[in-house]
C-alpha cells in the first residue's frame, strides 16, 4: 500500500500525488529521494524506492496484526528551522509547552487499544497496533504525519503489487484541529484510508465529495453554531461581539453561527479573526475592539491555542466585564478556569462520560515507562518541576496520585470518550471484516487476512454499537447525533471556578425539544440576574421599530404608533390599524370599541334643550286654557278665537316634535322626528297665516259695500289651514316611502368615536319639507307686512310680522349652522331652531293677549276695542 492509489482513484489524481510528493521534498517531509527498477522472479517490474531523510519515531507506537494510526497536538508548535539547502534537513521537531491534556486524548487511544485486545468479544485472537504521533499543532508536521503513516517507518520498499517493508495502517483516528485534518485527508484520503477525528468540528467535513474518508465522533459545528443562536435568542441578546480563529474550523463554524443568527433576528458588532501565529499587535486590535464595543456578550469560536493568547491579552489591561460563549474547543477546557474574567462564561461542549479503568491506566507510569518514553520523560518532568533545575532531579519516586493537571483529571471526560469511540469503531469496522460468527455462538477471526484500508473504510459507514451507555453510529455525512451539555463556569465560595453542566442539547429530537436548562446559571460578576446586551432598548407595546439609518436591524428608536394604530406586542415592526369600530386606548397597545355618542337625555345639553321644549308644551297648554276660560271676552273673540286655539295645539306640537330628536336613533323615532317636525311647523303657520288673512279680510269688510268676509268665513278658514297642511303631508308620505330617515354610525366626523344619527334619506324630500315650511312662512310674512298698519286693537298683523321676521331668520340661520356643526350638535342646532321659532311665534302672538286677560281686564272690553278702532279712523 506504498502510496498506492485505490483502484478507483483517476490517473490523473496519481499524477497529482507524486507532485505533491516532490513538492513536499523541498520541505523535508515524508520524501522519495531515489528509485530503482527491478525484475522479480515472475517478470514483473517493481520500483524499488528510499525515503529521504530520517523518518520521525512515533510519540507512541504498539505492533499488532493491524495497525491504527492516531494524530494528537500534544505540543504547540513545530521547531522551524532556516535550511542551508546544502545538507539533508533534520526531521521534524515540536516545541513550545506541552499540553497534557492531548497527552491525555493520546494515552486514551493506547488504553482503548489495549482494552480491545483484552477484549473476548471484540476481535478475540487479533491484536491491534497503533503508532501515535504528535502533530505540534502545525498543518506541516501534520502534512508530515500523513505521509508517514501511509508510507511506513521502513526506509527502503517496493511499489509494486506486493508492499514490503512494514505494516502500515488501516485506519487514523485525529487530528483535534480541523485544518491540520483537512491537509491530512488532502493526502490520505485518494487512497481510501479512512480517519475518524475525535476533535475535528468544522462543517466542511461533512462534505462527501471532497472528503468521502472522514469520519467523526463529534458533533459538527453545523449543529453548534445553531444551538449557539437559539442559546443567545433565548437569552434575550440581540446585540453581540464574535471574535474566531483564523482557521478552517473558525471561519467556517463562525460563518455557519452568523448565518443562524440572522435568521434569529441577532446582530453583530462586530466579527473578529485572529491566529496564535499572527502578531501580538493583531491579538491586541482584537482585544482593544472587545475592550470598547457595546456588545456585552462575546461569543468566541476559537481553538484552544487562540483563546488562551486572547485571554492573556485582556488580562493585561483592565477590561470591562463581558458574558463569553464559548464553543466545544475552550469551554470545557481544565486549564482555561484560571482566566478569572470569563466567570460565568456558558457554551456547548461534548457530554460527560465515564470510562472505567482509564484513570488507572493514566496513573500507570513507571519509571521505566517514562525513561522510555521522551514524551512522557518531558511530561515528569514539567509536572514536577525538575527541568533544567540543578538541584532538583526526578528519580522516578514523585507520587504522581498527587499531581493535579489535565492529564491527571478524568472528572470531565469529554473529548477523551470521542477518542475512545474513534478506536472502537475502527475496531468494530475490523471486526466485522476478519471474524465471523460459529452455530455456537463463538466468533472465530482470521488475523492473517489482509484487510484494505477501503474495506475498513466501507464497514464503517455502518458500525452501530454501544459502549458504556454510549452509542456510536455515523450518518451518511460521517457525522454522530449532536448532543451536547450545556457547560456554565461557576465560582465556588472558595473562589475556585468549575464546570457545571446547566443544560443539555440533543439534536436528535425534534427542534422544538432539543434545548433544555435545568438548572440555574451564574452570570458574569457572579450573579443570577441575566445580563442584557442589546443594541437598542425594547420597543414597548404602543411603538413600533424605525431602523436608525446605517446601523444594523438591531439598532433602531421606537416611534408611537400613528394615530389609529397599535401594536399590542414588543419590539413590534408595524403598528396594526385597527377595525373601523374600535379605536386605540391612550398607551396605544390595544384596540377598544369607540363610544357610541347621540344626543340623550341624561346629559346636560339633552336635559336643557328637553326642559325647554317641555316647557314650551306646558306654556302653550296653559295659555289655551287661560283662553278657553275667557273664550267669550272680547280680546278672545276678536283674535279668532278658533284658530287661535288651533294655533296653541300646534305650538304644543311643535315644541314636543323636538323630543323625537333626542335620544338613540332608531328607524321609528329617525322617520317620526322629520315628518312629525314637518306636519306640526307646517300646521302652526297654516294657522298663523290664516289669522293674517282675515285680519286683511276684515278690514277689507269694514269698507261700505264690502262683502269679502261671506267669502272666508270660518269653513274657508278650515279649509285652507287642512289645505296647506295636506300638502305637506304628501311631501312627507312620498319621503317616507321613497327614500324613508334611517339611523347610521357615523365614523368620519371623529376618528375616536361613533356619532349615531339619522341619515335623511332623500336630500331632495328633507329640504322640500324644509323649503314648503320656508314657503309658507315668507308667504304669511308678506301679508303680514302689508297689515301692520291696521289699527293695532283690531288686528296682531304687527306682532305676526316680527313672529314670522323672527321665524324666519332662525332658519335661515340653521341651514349653515346645521351644515356645518359636527356629531350630535347637529341635532342640538336642529332643536334649537324649532324651540326658538316655536317660542318666538308664542310670545309674540299670545304674551300681549294674556298679559292684557290677566293683568289688564279693563282693556278686554269690546268698548275699549271700539273707541280705539274709532279713534283711528278719525284720525
Amino acid at each position: 500500500m506504498r502510496l498506492s492509489p485505490s483502484p478507483a482513484l483517476d490517473p490523473s489524481l496519481a499524477g497529482s500525488l507524486v507532485l505533491l510528493h516532490l513538492a513536499v521534498v523541498a520541505g523535508g517531509l515524508a520524501l522519495l529521494s531515489s528509485a530503482s527498477v527491478s525484475a522479480s522472479a515472475s517478470g514483473l517490474e517493481s520500483i524499488r524506492c528510499r525515503l529521504q531523510g530520517t523518518p520521525r519515531p512515533p510519540a507512541f507506537s504498539q505492533d499488532g496484526d493491524f495497525v491504527i494510526g492516531g494524530v494528537f497536538s500534544i505540543h504547540n508548535y513545530m521547531h522551524t528551522v532556516d535550511h542551508s539547502y546544502t545538507s539533508l534537513p533534520e526531521p521534524l521537531q515540536c516545541t513550545g509547552s506541552l499540553d497534557t491534556r492531548e497527552l491525555r486524548f493520546s494515552r486514551a487511544m493506547v488504553f482503548a487499544v489495549e482494552e480491545i485486545n483484552n477484549s473476548s468479544d471484540l476481535l478475540p485472537g487479533v491484536t491491534l497496533g497503533y503508532q501515535v504521533y504528535d502533530s505540534c499543532t502545525s498543518v506541516p508536521m501534520a502534512m508530515n504525519v500523513a505521509f508517514q503513516l501511509a508510507n511506513g517507518l521502513d526506509p527502503m520498499f517496493d511499489t509494486g503489487e506486493q508492499c514490503s517493508g512494514s505494516a502500515t495502517v488501516t485506519a487514523i483516528v485525529g487530528e483535534s484541529g480541523s485544518t491540520p485534518t483537512i491537509s491530512m485527508l488532502r493526502i490520505i484520503g485518494p487512497f481510501g484510508i479512512p480517519q475518524v477525528s475525535h476533535f475535528s468540528t468544522c462543517a466542511c467535513l461533512s462534505d462527501k465529495k471532497q472528503y468521502p474518508t472522514f469520519f467523526r465522533t463529534i458533533p459538527s459545528d453545523q449543529f453548534q453554531a445553531a444551538a449557539l443562536a437559539h442559546l443567545i435568542r433565548h437569552f434575550g441578546w440581540t446585540w453581540i461581539g464574535a471574535v474566531r480563529s483564523d482557521s478552517d474550523y473558525g471561519n467556517n463554524g463562525m460563518a455557519a453561527f452568523l448565518q443562524a443568527a440572522q435568521e434569529e433576528g441577532i446582530c453583530v458588532e462586530y466579527s473578529e479573526a485572529f491566529s496564535r501565529t499572527n502578531p501580538l499587535s493583531r491579538v491586541q486590535r482584537v482585544a482593544d475592539v472587545i475592550r470598547s464595543s457595546t456588545a456585552q456578550v462575546v461569543v468566541a469560536f476559537t481553538a484552544i491555542g487562540e483563546m488562551r493568547i486572547l485571554l492573556e491579552e485582556m488580562e493585561r489591561l483592565p477590561s470591562p466585564p463581558r458574558q463569553w460563549i464559548g464553543t466545544e474547543s475552550w469551554v470545557t477546557d481544565p486549564d482555561m478556569l484560571r482566566f478569572g474574567l470569563c466567570a460565568g462564561a456558558i457554551g456547548f461542549g461534548i457530554q460527560r462520560s465515564v470510562i472505567p479503568g482509564l484513570r488507572d491506566f493514566l496513573l500507570d507510569l513507571s519509571p521505566q515507562k517514562v525513561s522510555n518514553s521522551p514524551l512522557l520523560t518531558e511530561f515528569w518532568e514539567g509536572a514536577f518541576g525538575c527541568v533544567g533545575v540543578v538541584e532538583k532531579v526526578c528519580d522516578g519516586g514523585e507520587d504522581i496520585q498527587q499531581l493535579q493537571t489535565p492529564y491527571t483529571d478524568t472528572s470531565q471526560l469529554r473529548v477523551t470518550n470521542m477518542v475512545y469511540k474513534a478506536v472502537y469503531a475502527i475496531a468494530h469496522a475490523i471486526h466485522s471484516i476478519v471474524c465471523e460468527e460459529r452455530e455456537n455462538s463463538t466468533v472465530n477471526c482470521d488475523n492473517n487476512l489482509h484487510v484494505k484500508p477501503t474495506q475498513v473504510l466501507e464497514r464503517l459507514r455502518r458500525v452501530n454499537f454501544s459502549r458504556n451507555g454510549y452509542q456510536v453510529s455515523f450518518d451518511a455525512n460521517g457525522d454522530p447525533v449532536a448532543t451536547y451539555e450545556l457547560v456554565n463556569w461557576q465560582r465556588r465560595e472558595s473562589g475556585k471556578m468549575e464546570f457545571v453542566t446547566v443544560g443539555l442539547y440533543d439534536g436528535s429530537l425534534p427542534p422544538d425539544q432539543r434545548f433544555d436548562i435545568e438548572r440555574e446559571i451564574t452570570w458574569v460578576k457572579n450573579s443570577t440576574q441575566v445580563p442584557v446586551s442589546v443594541c437598542s432598548e425594547s420597543c414597548p407595546p404602543g411603538t413600533r421599530k424605525a431602523i436608525q439609518k446605517g446601523k444594523p436591524v438591531c439598532c433602531y428608536d421606537c416611534i408611537q404608533c400613528a394615530e389609529g394604530e397599535i401594536s399590542n406586542n414588543t419590539d413590534s415592526s408595524d403598528c396594526l390599524i385597527c377595525p373601523e369600530e374600535y379605536w386605540p386606548n391612550a398607551e396605544r397597545d390595544r384596540c377598544i370599541l369607540k363610544p357610541v355618542e347621540f344626543l340623550s337625555f341624561h346629559e346636560v345639553l339633552g336635559i336643557i334643550l328637553t326642559a325647554c321644549s317641555v316647557g314650551g308644551a306646558c306654556l302653550a297648554i296653559a295659555t289655551a286654557t287661560v283662553f278657553y276660560h275667557h273664550r267669550t271676552s272680547a280680546i278672545v273673540r276678536a283674535n279668532n278665537s278658533e284658530l287661535s286655539f288651533l294655533l296653541l295645539f300646534s305650538l304644543t306640537l311643535c315644541f314636543l316634535c323636538s323630543l323625537t330628536f333626542i335620544g338613540r336613533p332608531s328607524d321609528w323615532s329617525c322617520m317620526l322626528r322629520h315628518t312629525a317636525f314637518g306636519i306640526t311647523f307646517v300646521l302652526c303657520i297654516s294657522c298663523v297665516l290664516g289669522k293674517t288673512i282675515v285680519v286683511l279680510m276684515a278690514f277689507r269688510a269694514t269698507l261700505p259695500g264690502s262683502n269679502v268676509m261671506k267669502w272666508f268665513g270660518p269653513p274657508q278658514q278650515r279649509l285652507t289651514v287642512v289645505s296647506f297642511t295636506f300638502v305637506q303631508a304628501m311631501i312627507c308620505t312620498l319621503w317616507l316611502v321613497l327614500s324613508p330617515p334611517f339611523p347610521i354610525k357615523n365614523l368620519t366626523t371623529y376618528k375616536e368615536k361613533i356619532i349615531l344619527e339619522c341619515d335623511v334619506g332623500s336630500a331632495i324630500g328633507f329640504w322640500a319639507v324644509l323649503g314648503y315650511i320656508g314657503l309658507l312662512a315668507l308667504l304669511c310674512f308678506v301679508l303680514a307686512f302689508l297689515a301692520r298698519k291696521l289699527p293695532d286693537n283690531f288686528n296682531e298683523a304687527k306682532f305676526i310680522t316680527f313672529s314670522m321676521l323672527i321665524f324666519c331668520a332662525v332658519w335661515i340661520t340653521f341651514i349653515p349652522a346645521y351644515v356645518s356643526s359636527p356629531g350630535k350638535f347637529t341635532v342640538a342646532v336642529e332643536i334649537f331652531a324649532i324651540i326658538t321659532s316655536s317660542f318666538g311665534l308664542f310670545f309674540l302672538l299670545f304674551v300681549p293677549k294674556c298679559f292684557i286677560i290677566l293683568f289688564r281686564p279693563e282693556k278686554n272690553t269690546k268698548k275699549h276695542l271700539m273707541e280705539k278702532t274709532s279713534n283711528d279712523k278719525r284720525y
